[in-house]
């Protein structure tokens, strides 16, 4: 019983980002914000709700473990499972953007702040400000790129239909309901499995509600490639990552600070950071292909491999 509610607080969690989301990208064009704007704040903000929503009822509940599992899980199948379907699926990518002089670096950042800040075994609430402000900071380099490298990111038959206050109020509001009632029955159910197989709540948040949290993306990114817009479908891997550790975890430890036993989950973080190592590597190497997506898969087979000898 609890594995059918958890499966379907996963699907109202997803669902009710994409309503947001949707509903959003809706408003902002009725009010004729430009393209750029539209897809430099929605993007990274739509398709990190879930994984927000689930950390933040996480924190609420007192269970920090997972709500930090959530984030080193869904970064990693970000990068190994998504960017690593994506290179494998695609017959050809030419991104026009230089991917890795332009955004390496903020794929270094995140996690090197993630990593000095658990040193003393806790992302406070000072820490969780630290993190939105590199959010903000984010945010400007996107401000600051150029508004042809992001117009991909809209939905153009969204931009053509016609707007109603009504539906759109309404629509956002039930995404909200099912996104926040979702991540309450995810966080509720998640743990009552892991207390009735006596598995870790650290491995419920790293595993199952990682992988849920991070459809979103992999939705996304798909449509993306197949429209061939190789641009959009990295970028929004890095920018989500990015929301992940400054948006998700700040939020998170907002509500509550988050403790994290980064010791006894060193495999985890290490391949959190090999997953983003690989990426820049990929990046610097330009192996949008199959050679790609190989290297990736290795490494979402050995977190596969070590998060299910936990179970």
């Amino acid at each position: 019983m609890e594995f059918a509610i958890f499966v379907a607080a996963m699907a109202a969690l997803i669902y009710g980002a994409d309503f947001v989301t949707r509903e959003s990208e809706r408003i902002a064009l009725h009010f004729d914000i430009s393209h750029f704007v539209i897809g430099a704040t929605l993007v990274a903000f739509g398709t990190s709700l879930p994984e927000m929503a689930a950390s933040m009822m996480a924190s609420y509940r007192g269970t920090s473990d997972m709500a930090v599992a959530n984030v080193i899980g869904s970064v990693t199948f970000n990068i190994a499972l998504i960017l690593g379907v994506v290179f494998w699926i695609a017959k050809s990518m030419n991104p026009d953007r230089d991917l890795f002089s332009k955004d390496s670096a903020w794929i270094l950042i995140p996690v090197i702040v993630f990593i000095l800040m658990i040193q003393d075994g806790e992302i406070g609430r000072f820490d969780g400000m630290l993190f939105l402000s590199l959010m903000v900071a984010y945010l400007f380099f996107l401000f600051s790129s150029s508004k042809e490298e992001l117009e991909g990111e809209l939905d153009e038959e969204l931009d053509r239909e016609a707007f109603g206050w009504t539906k759109s109020v309404a629509l956002l509001g039930i995404g909200f309901l099912l996104t926040i009632g979702g991540a309450h029955f995810v966080i509720e159910s998640g743990s009552a499995i892991a207390r009735s197989f006596g598995i870790s709540e650290w491995i419920i948040g790293l595993f199952m509600i990682a992988l849920g949290t991070s459809l979103p993306e992999l939705v996304v990114s798909i449509v993306a490639i197949r429209k061939g817009n190789a641009d959009m479908s990295i970028g929004n891997i890095i920018g989500s990552n990015v929301a992940n550790f400054s948006m998700v975890l700040g939020s998170a430890s907002l509500v509550s600070p988050l403790r994290v036993a980064w010791e006894s989950n060193a495999f985890d973080l290490g391949i959190m950071i090999a997953a983003s190592l690989a990426l820049l590597l990929i990046l610097a190497n330009k192996l949008y292909n199959k050679a790609g997506a190989v290297f990736l898969f290795v490494i979402l087979a050995l977190f596969f491999q070590h998060s299910l000898s936990a179970l």
